[in-house]
């Protein structure tokens, strides 16, 4: 039965301009039944894994699943994160506004390979709250020679609040080398106004000149959200989304009904 399920599970649908879309081969099934190795395998070969009519599974059990995968990165309140729509929110994460590009564990310990949403409420349909993905390593691919020179010569130094579970400051080089594949990626967390998000971030461009910092954003604003090297997700009650953050960077847009949606993230390293 495992075998024959993997193979069933590998198979999938294309999505556009990339991704995978996966539904489960019979009734009963769980993310628990999926081999994790064939799960990040999957996942490293079509960037961003979708998978419909698998059983979610509940905290406990899905650290338990996620981790023979690999360490957990963990933060002050676990492995999991509840992504939802809170109150007086400290951070933008929380507020139901949009959340610009950015990748997973900027600020933390370490950077995780793979993350790994499970929607428990996909909130009314229309009601907005898409996540977008970013494929930066066909951004990088399809950029000008001169303009990848320019940027290979960035770092970026990020400064933000801790008022959530990640803040401080970070330098990085804003091209990276996937660590499996070795093609390169951009890391790129775009700048927060603070008239506009709580907890905002602030950017410094460093490497490069003034004039040439100007180029580097512009030509960022425009090629990350480029539709042809984003897939845009919208959530349904019971998906299981998996992403390759290294390759990918990933946002969201704003609500624009009952901002019900209700995720839970683990980070897998």
């Amino acid at each position: 039965m495992t075998d024959t399920l993997d193979e069933t599970f590998s198979a999938g649908t294309d999505l556009a301009p990339f991704g995978r879309v996966v539904s489960a081969p019979a009734n009963g099934l769980t993310l628990a039944d999926i081999a994790i190795e064939n799960l990040l395998a999957t996942t490293s070969a079509s960037t961003v894994l979708v998978l419909r009519g698998y059983g979610m599974l509940g905290k406990p059990e899905l650290e338990q699943y996620c981790r023979a995968g690999g360490d957990l990165l963990t933060w002050d309140f676990g492995a999991i994160l509840d992504l939802n729509i809170r109150e007086n929110p400290q951070n933008y994460l929380f507020d139901n506004g949009d959340v610009p590009f950015h990748w997973d564990g900027a600020f933390a310990k370490a950077v995780p390979r793979f993350f790994l949403f499970q929607c428990v409420d996909g909130g009314p349909p229309g009601a907005g709250g898409e996540t977008v993905f970013c494929d930066t390593t066909q951004v990088y691919r399809e950029a000008p020679e001169q303009l990848r020179e320019l940027w290979q010569r960035t770092e970026i130094t990020y400064r933000t609040d801790k008022l959530a579970h990640y803040g401080g400051v970070l330098t990085a080089a804003l091209v990276s080398t996937h660590p499996i594949s070795g093609e390169p990626v951009i890391r790129f967390a775009e700048p927060l106004d603070p008239a506009r998000y709580r907890n905002p971030l602030f950017l410094t461009v460093e490497g490069i000149t003034p004039e040439e910092a100007e180029v580097v954003l512009a030509e960022l604003r425009t090629r990350l959200h480029d539709s042809r090297y984003c897939y845009t997700h919208a959530w349904q009650t019971g998906d299981i989304v998996v992403v390759d953050n290294h390759t990918v960077l990933h946002g969201r847009n704003s609500f624009t009904g009952p901002p019900q949606r209700h995720l839970q993230r683990i980070q897998i390293l």
